[in-house]
């Protein structure tokens, strides 16, 4: 087992798949019996609140941060082995809260989970960089996109101003068919390529059904890269899903036509082999831009 337990996910850009990647993780290594709780740290812009189903007085991080409640008061649990931590969506109570106060949630939660994973806000900010030093290290997410790319490079001066170190580097939404190195662009941007995940259409249907992709569609090839991935990053030996369940689902009309669509999307080609050219000299300028930015 890796000695890492606290993680920050984090990208330089909004709508990479960072807080499905944190929700997949903690899900995957909980169905593994590890205990883990998912805390988002986007103080402004709330995330989970598709996974966490909350009154309108309930206690979140917000109310923690102000100083007005405990992190047990804001802590729920998701299923069995995984809690999370929400924040508010008031921005009434944003304004109330201490960023600085995230650092004693920290430590309250990795004293009693085996790991933390901390969803980090997009963008530059205090209450984002805070948790990029507070972690034990920082997974990095972003879409082969230059835009997203560029982003990433600012994101790893960040966790290093911050004192944070760099676990390494997730791609999201990957397609076999393109010509772009995966491996390259993780050299290029000097930093450990941890996993890839492929486009999966399975990824947003879970995403409106408030369920975590590894048990939404188990089977499928981003699921399964989550699980390589939760394997990979912290050495725990991630279960296969049940098969019994995989059978029922198959014997399910809707399921099965969510199979079709996953499979269509990992094998769906690109016609303008010119167009993806460009995109392999895009991500290379992205890189090279960021670079030289002071």
């Amino acid at each position: 087992m890796s000695n890492e337990t606290v993680y920050a996910i984090a990208s330089g850009k909004g709508g990479v798949g960072k807080t499905t990647t944190t929700v997949n993780l903690g899900t995957a290594l909980a169905e593994a019996g590890e205990r883990v709780a998912i805390v988002d740290t986007d103080l402004g812009m709330a995330n989970l609140a598709g996974f966490v189903s909350l009154a309108p007085d309930s206690t979140t991080l917000h109310d923690v941060l102000a100083g007005a409640a405990s992190t047990d008061d804001a802590t729920y649990r998701l299923t069995d082995n995984i809690v999370a931590v929400p924040s508010g969506t008031s921005l009434d109570d944003y304004a109330e809260t201490s960023p600085e106060g995230l650092r004693e949630v920290v430590d309250d939660l990795r004293s009693q989970f085996d790991y933390v994973f901390l969803d980090v806000g997009a963008g530059i900010s205090h209450e984002t960089v805070l948790p990029l030093g507070l972690a034990d290290a920082v997974v990095l997410v972003s879409t082969p996109e230059p835009a997203a790319v560029h982003d990433t490079k600012k994101t790893i001066e960040l966790t290093e101003r911050s004192g944070g170190d760099v676990a390494g580097l997730v791609l999201t939404r990957t397609r076999p068919e393109s010509d772009i190195s995966h491996d390259d662009l993780a050299d290029r941007l000097e930093t450990p390529l941890l996993g890839t995940i492929p486009e999966d259409a399975a990824a947003r249907e879970s995403v409106y059904a408030g369920t975590p992709l590894v048990v939404y569609d188990p089977d499928g090839p981003a699921a399964v890269a989550y699980r390589q991935l939760a394997a990979e990053l912290t050495g725990v030996e991630i279960p296969a899903p049940d098969t019994a369940d995989g059978e029922a689902a198959a014997d399910d009309p809707s399921a099965t036509q969510t199979q079709a669509v996953v499979a269509s999307s990992g094998t769906e080609s690109d016609d303008n082999d010119d167009e993806q050219e460009a995109a392999h000299d895009d991500v290379s300028s992205a890189i090279t831009e960021a670079e030289s930015d002071p």
